[in-house]
């Protein structure tokens, strides 16, 4: 087997401090883009920004579905009773 350098595991703290700083609104959607894209940042926390900015994507795209169809039954009955 080929020898490949592992990442140095994240600890408790480098967690907590991630988790905080996605907390944040704004600063942490920004930072999720530059530890998903930027380089020299751990393995780990990429895959993570990665995985949460896929997420956020789908939420997105579930709300906006959810909102059109809200609006359309909105509009719908508005025009009903006039």
């Amino acid at each position: 087997m080929e020898n490949q350098q592992q990442a140095p595991v994240m600890s408790v703290g480098d967690w907590i401090l991630t988790l905080f700083i996605t907390a944040i609104p704004l600063i942490g959607l920004v930072m999720l883009f530059v530890w998903a894209f930027g380089s020299g940042d751990n393995p780990n926390k990429t895959n993570y920004a990665k995985g949460a900015l896929i997420l956020y994507a789908i939420m997105i795209g579930i709300y906006l579905v959810i909102m059109i169809m809200f609006g359309a039954a909105f509009m719908g009955m508005s025009t009903m009773s006039t």
